[in-house]
């Protein structure tokens, strides 16, 4: 029977206890049969949540620190989690991301007990303008692929080449049917980093990040992820992408992604 509500649009749909399928929507940017890695990194972060809600305590996800093996195509992946250093207030987590039998990311997490700290918190970083100040910037003119098609980005004027703030926000849900905690929905948008603080035009110099590691002082909350982002190419071949990160209420933690850089072949 028809209820007439529209079922919503996601990522990623469960196909068993730990794999998943990416819809059109976790396309790249860099290529279209392959996955936006920004999505991934939320899915991988969502495993974690999923491993931790199954144990006693109040330990902390404080650094997750993904490292990219090689193409993540568009297709089903399995993801796994283990226990590198167990202990009751610092933890370290590894998840391994699998395709076609052969890992594609690698992510460790370094979990802290949660404590108040309240009295001491501060940050010297001030807060970006809320995202209804900024311009919305229809970032798929410049990008290709489903995924970046699928959010919402808010955008600083560039201040110069490989320097902007923004805030996204995504009306697709990261897996189909399921409830998904802050920090995942918050870390399935990171990684746009390298694609909006741009020092050279991609359709002439590729880019791509190697790794994606996030430090987090405060646990992030609400809709929307903020990117307070530069971009710097060095001379031979590397570059970085640095971000302090935000959400509605201030800065919430740092993100660094390795870049590879070098020219696109000419036509």
């Amino acid at each position: 029977m028809t209820t007439g509500v529209a079922e919503r649009e996601s990522y990623y749909e469960r196909t068993g206890e730990h794999s998943y399928k990416p819809t059109a929507h976790a396309g790249g940017a860099w290529s279209t049969d392959e996955q936006h890695f920004s999505p991934l990194a939320g899915l991988v972060a969502h495993a974690l949540e999923r491993h931790l809600a199954t144990r006693p305590g109040n330990l902390v996800i404080a650094r997750i620190s993904y490292d990219i093996l090689g193409r993540i195509a568009l297709d089903e992946c399995e993801i796994t989690v283990g226990t590198v250093r167990p202990g009751r207030t610092i933890e370290l987590l590894e998840a391994t991301v699998t395709i076609g039998g052969r890992p594609v990311v690698r992510a460790r997490a370094w979990l802290l007990a949660s404590l108040d700290t309240s009295a001491v918190a501060d940050s010297p970083h001030e807060r970006l303008p809320a995202p209804e100040e900024l311009t919305p910037w229809a970032m798929s003119e410049r990008w290709d692929g489903g995924f970046v098609s699928s959010i919402d980005v808010r955008r600083t004027p560039p201040l110069r080449k490989g320097r902007t703030a923004a805030w996204a926000s995504s009306p697709v849900d990261l897996v189909a049917g399921e409830p998904i905690g802050s920090l995942a929905s918050y870390i399935a948008l990171v990684d746009i980093a390298n694609g909006i603080a741009v020092q050279q035009d991609p359709t002439a110099w590729m880019f791509p990040n190697l790794d994606l590691t996030i430090h987090l002082h405060r646990q992030p909350e609400g809709r929307w992820t903020g990117l307070d982002t530069t971009t710097t190419f060095g001379p031979s071949g590397q570059g970085l992408t640095s971000s302090v990160l935000h959400d509605l209420r201030g800065p919430v933690g740092h993100a660094e992604q390795i870049l590879t850089v070098r020219p696109l072949p000419g036509d």
